[in-house]
């Protein structure tokens, strides 16, 4: 599976302690990241993942587009709910994108948990199916 992730400045070490916890599931799918949050990720864990542009360089639209085109299976996007103005139309474009896609998205720790253990189940593997028919 494509798992997508983003992180606002002030979860980056909350996202890195993240995917150093479940690095072992992690692992075993295909990981992008905005540029400083792929960055944190992979000096803590070393985990396989491509570095896009940084979120407000483009990094989001770059996620957006892989949605589009059915490249990401997970969007993990850890917002700061304390800093409303770091809620871009581009952010918010990004879950309505998911919503229409039927893309699960969590926005914060507790769904990421939720989202990476139900894919360790299996409990994700209908985006496969899914994604196999449409072609």
């Amino acid at each position: 599976m494509n798992i997508a992730i983003i992180a606002s400045d002030k979860k980056k070490e909350l996202i890195t302690e993240f995917c150093l916890a479940y690095c072992g599931i992690l692992s075993r799918h295909k990981l992008c990241a905005t540029a400083t949050t792929g960055k944190y990720i992979y000096e803590a864990t070393k985990l396989n993942i491509e570095r896009l542009l940084s979120g407000y360089h483009g990094g989001i639209q770059q996620i957006a587009s892989k949605i589009a085109y059915d490249e990401v299976d997970i969007l993990i996007m850890l917002r700061d709910p304390f800093n409303e103005q770091e809620y871009t139309g581009s952010e918010l474009e990004l879950i309505r994108l998911c919503d229409k896609l039927n893309v699960p998205v969590a926005t914060n720790i507790a769904t990421a948990e939720a989202l990476i253990l139900a894919l360790d189940r299996g409990d994700l593997d209908w985006r496969t199916l899914q994604r196999d028919k449409k072609r």
